[in-house]
């Protein structure tokens, strides 16, 4: 639990950092906008100590998660990093100078407990072997998914943020049980297993449709359904094949503290993305 705490304050830090990176790299200008706008801003970006400290945490909680991942249940490991929300939402406070309302300091407080409740609850990782067609069926999903993100600049509509967020989370979640369907990490059996190349091609279309989400729509719809998605497939196939399971007699309190810590990062999905400065305060740069 430790583990996948550390990868949340990872992955939440580093999101509030490279959006102070990104913003100080356009200068407020504009910078960005148009054909190589994006590349010349990502170029700007990199060369800040924020931006690589950024990337940083961002593979430290890679390596966190995986830890999480090899020792907890499913379920308990997806609550955990839905919960980078929250850091992100208490680091933009003090960043980026941005203001969380009553409510959103007590959805944090929620996240808090509900990861405590889940902390008590979880039992160890599951030992039942997976079937054979599991890391197929994840290749199977992946490939969906990179299909749907290479369509998804067509897409259009209300729904359309939302969507993209959901296919994302699935994305996530299958690298979240790919890692778990990784036995052994030589080279043969890394190559022969479908779970490495689904843990790949998920990531990798997570991260297409994620973007595509966040630069035209609302990213609080698309961080919800990005959180909805990475949370409750995984925690599924988790209890349902790999045979994740809580302490005895505390399966009521898991799922509470489950549904508890998914409800207070749903309040919190507004920092899906980090916040635009408001106008007329200091620039937190410097």
């Amino acid at each position: 639990m430790l583990c996948a705490l550390g990868a949340a304050v990872c992955f939440g830090t580093a999101t509030v950092l490279q959006a102070v990176a990104a913003r100080a790299a356009s200068g407020g200008d504009g910078a960005g906008a148009g054909p190589g706008g994006q590349t010349a801003l990502l170029l700007r970006a990199v060369r800040q100590w924020r931006y690589l400290a950024g990337l940083a945490l961002d593979g430290l909680g890679f390596v966190f998660q995986i830890a999480a991942l090899r020792s907890l249940p499913l379920y308990a490991v997806g609550a955990a990093l839905a919960s980078s929300l929250a850091v992100t939402a208490v680091v933009a406070a003090r960043l980026l100078r941005t203001r969380l309302s009553g409510t959103e300091w007590g959805a944090v407080g929620v996240v808090c407990a509900g990861l405590a409740m889940l902390g008590l609850a979880s039992g160890a990782e599951g030992d039942e072997r997976a079937p054979g067609a599991l890391g197929y069926t994840m290749l199977a999903v992946a490939a969906a998914i990179l299909l749907l993100g290479l369509g998804a600049g067509r897409w259009t509509g209300p729904g359309r943020s939302a969507a993209l967020g959901l296919g994302a989370g699935f994305g996530f979640g299958v690298v979240e049980v790919s890692v778990r369907l990784i036995d052994s990490v030589t080279p043969a059996a890394l190559f022969t297993n479908p779970a490495t190349y689904a843990l790949l091609v998920g990531g990798g279309a997570a991260f297409l449709l994620l973007t595509s989400a966040l630069q035209r729509g609302s990213v609080t719809a698309a961080t919800a359904g990005m959180v909805i998605g990475e949370t409750i497939g995984p925690a599924a196939v988790g209890v349902v094949w790999l045979g994740d399971r809580t302490r005895e007699g505390l399966v009521w309190l898991a799922v509470l503290g489950f549904c508890v810590a998914v409800a207070g990062a749903l309040a919190l999905a507004r920092f899906g993305e980090a916040p635009p400065e408001n106008p007329g305060q200091p620039d937190p740069t410097g």
